[in-house]
């Protein structure tokens, strides 16, 4: 008698209820009054309705099996399939949230919920088209203010505060209500550091609960890159509603970022194991399960955490670059670390992808949070597409830049300091360059440095991303060029005071930034001009001088190849003009010419291994053993991976040039790759010891030597010898 009377007072209750009445009672922040609402709803007859209310609980199976039977008992209504996809949204799965709206957008053309859908959709990738969306639905709708609210929002994220202010005003003047763009204003003031007081009070007036509120406030400090307010702010978020899993997961995922790696996995489980298994979830603790696999290196101020399967490789060279990258930047930033900087290689690149999704502009090899640094290993990407060395010089640049100014510093500036120092530790590092770039140039496509931020954020073209690293670094190096490195620090220093870049630029070049844009174009056309100018010639005859390599006809391929390489120089991926010469010149009978191509190729910034590894060939050939082992070592700081043979003989060279450190750590490379003749890799290690007069290593490692191969006797004549 007790369940039937329990469940004629809920169908009651359901013939009372409504989807809008449950919705104000969320919307007012009454949780536990919304709880009961949608708890009453979800007995009603109709399955729309039943979804939602499922939906809300937190069912979300159940709400799944409902939605697609209102999709079938209406099958001409796009406003459940918006509903529909909104709740697949929430929860990650993006391609089925888009299908719906598609779906919807087809029964009824410009649908506004859908478009505000997509609009949420691109928004997730930090695309273009999100605004585009916005507005689209606005203009169908001029009084949806929610369209409005988004608009704040994209502008926030990109930097465009005034924008946002514009835009949040705007849909507080269609609803005085419009809680997010009540957020958006407060957030304003906090990221400026101020109190945000007016805001907040409105806001409580409508809603004290509103969690999601300050979760989307802390999404604003996480991709400005000041992940302790925005953990300050998701914890918020959660005190409000303690079962707002999106601030939870988000919360678990930056706590993860900052090395919390215990609260992060709590919170993170919590979220699983309430039916908030995600992918970011999933794909998020399987990363953390495979830490197992990875051991961790301390050195005073510096940690490094290496995969076990290429810890002996790598340790040697990333270590050594990690402190020789901290002794530079702490002269030139003027600044002690107070934090240990803690470097992960990952030589999975998914797991690198884990580690870093959600955040706008990131270059696709490394990232920073505060004082961790991660990036793929040189054995996850394929050889010559990446400058490990270069990336963790640019990496580690933002864990000082970062520091300097508290985290307040736009994202051009960061990225253009951290461009910058790739090649100002060594010319032939960082990115040249490329054809998109070029392209951007030739179609007038490069940003004002006051608008700058946003082409890192939400690019409106495919290669803008990558343009906008290109022209943030080369401003970098004009302002060094003109003004000097410290004028650099000094407009870094200023940053931290809060102010913005037109501000900071104005003030310490004393200039207008449109000045600043004009004069900074005509220095960049004196520096890449000539390439840009000849690119479409070096276009079409790239591909004849190919045609002529495959024909043979050598004389002819070098004709055609050299002008092509003084028309772009810079190009030097595979197939580029300077190996088409000097393959030409090696077949005419002209080696000399061969390494002389080759190591300007080197120079300008080639990457192949196989091409430095056929440069050291030539010159060893050549009696020019120096040059051999230094074209060698170029390939330590681009793909040091288990090829025990280069790094053999690298060491032997070394060893003949006298240049014993040199040897052991090449040597060392070889034990460490995991060797066929190890009885030959320790013999060789041992050798180069005893040269360096480390007669005990020596010792330990011939012995090494012969419990791998006893009979071998150039390990017996060694051990003797250590013996006396």
């Amino acid at each position: 008698m007790k369940t039937l009377a329990i469940l004629a007072l809920f169908v009651g209750l359901a013939q009372a209820a409504t989807l809008d009445e449950c919705g104000e009672h969320k919307r007012r922040g009454r949780l536990a009054e919304a709880k009961t609402c949608w708890l009453a709803l979800s007995q009603s007859r109709d399955a729309a309705l039943q979804a939602e209310s499922f939906w809300a609980l937190g069912d979300y199976k159940t709400a799944n099996d409902k939605f697609r039977a209102a999709v079938a008992l209406k099958a001409k209504d796009a406003a459940v399939r918006v509903r529909w996809g909104r709740m697949f949204f929430e929860r990650g799965q993006r391609k089925d949230a888009a299908a719906l709206y598609e779906e919807a957008l087809e029964l009824e053309k410009d649908f506004p919920p859908a478009l505000i859908g997509l609009a949420y959709l691109a928004s997730s990738g930090f695309e273009s088209k999100a605004v585009e969306m916005a507005e689209k639905a606005l203009e169908k709708d001029p009084k949806l203010y929610e369209a409005r609210e988004m608009l704040a929002r994209f502008a926030l994220e990109e930097y465009n505060e005034k924008g946002a202010i514009e835009q949040a005003d705007k849909a507080l003047a269609i609803s005085p209500e419009a809680l997010n763009a009540l957020i958006v204003r407060a957030t304003v003031e906090w990221l400026n550091d101020k109190p945000g007081t007016e805001w907040i009070a409105k806001l409580d007036k409508v809603n004290p609960n509103y969690g999601e509120g300050y979760a989307m406030a802390a999404h604003m400090f996480i991709i400005n890159r000041r992940y302790e307010e925005g953990i300050a702010l998701y914890r918020k978020a959660l005190a409000m509603n303690p079962d707002l899993f999106p601030a939870k997961i988000e919360l678990g995922v930056n706590l993860m970022r900052l090395g919390e790696e215990v609260e992060a996995r709590q919170l993170l489980e919590e979220s699983f194991h309430a039916n908030w298994g995600t992918a970011q979830v999933k794909n998020t603790l399987t990363l953390m399960d495979s830490y197992k696999n990875f051991v961790t290196f301390k050195k005073g101020m510096l940690i490094l955490r290496v995969h076990k399967k290429e810890a002996d490789l790598l340790r040697p060279y990333f270590e050594a670059e990690l402190e020789r990258a901290s002794n530079v930047f702490e002269k030139k930033y003027q600044i002690k670390l107070t934090k240990p900087v803690q470097l992960e290689v990952y030589p999975d690149h998914e797991d690198f992808a884990v580690r870093t999704m959600g955040l706008p502009g990131l270059g696709a090899l490394g990232v920073t949070f505060g004082n961790i640094v991660a990036m793929d290993s040189p054995s996850g990407r394929k050889p010559g597409t990446f400058h490990w060395a270069s990336t963790l010089w640019h990496e580690l640049s933002h864990v000082y830049a970062l520091a300097v100014t508290k985290h307040r510093v736009p994202r051009w500036y960061t990225e253009g300091l951290a461009v910058h120092e790739e090649t100002a530790v060594n010319k032939e590092w960082g990115d040249r360059l490329d054809p998109s770039t070029i392209r951007a140039i030739k179609d007038g496509k490069l940003l004002p440095v006051a608008t700058l931020d946003r082409g890192f954020v939400r690019p409106s073209y495919p290669a803008q991303v990558t343009v906008s690293y290109f022209q943030a670094g080369k401003i970098c190096d004009y302002i060094n060029e003109k003004w000097g490195w410290q004028k650099l620090v000094d407009m870094l220093k200023d940053f931290a005071t809060g102010k913005g870049t037109v501000e900071v630029l104005e003030s310490h070049l004393a200039m207008k930034t449109e000045a600043f844009d004009k004069d900074f174009l005509a220095w960049l056309d004196k520096q890449v001009g000539a390439q840009v100018k000849g690119f479409d010639a070096w276009r079409k005859n790239i591909a004849v001088a190919n045609e002529l390599v495959k024909a043979k006809k050598w004389d002819e391929a070098i004709k055609t190849a050299e002008p092509i390489v003084r028309a772009y120089p810079d190009y030097v991926d595979p197939g580029s003009a300077y190996e088409i010469l000097a393959e030409a010149s090696e077949k005419t009978g002209n080696k000399t010419k061969a390494i002389t191509i080759l190591q300007a190729w080197a120079k300008v910034g080639g990457r192949q291994p196989e091409t430095l590894k056929k440069l050291a060939a030539l010159l060893e050939e050549a009696g020019r053993k120096r040059e051999a082992a230094e074209t060698l070592e170029r390939i330590n700081y681009i793909y040091p991976v288990q090829d025990d043979e280069y790094h053999r003989r690298q060491g032997e060279l070394w060893l003949d040039l006298g240049e014993t450190d040199r040897a052991i750590r090449e040597f060392t490379a070889v034990v460490g790759s995991k060797p066929v003749d190890v009885a030959g890799s320790y013999y060789n290690l041992a050798k180069a010891q005893r040269a360096a007069g480390q007669n005990d290593q020596a010792r330990d490692n011939v012995i090494l030597a012969l419990e791998a191969a006893p009979s071998f006797r150039p390990a017996q004549k060694l051990l003797l010898e250590l013996s006396k």
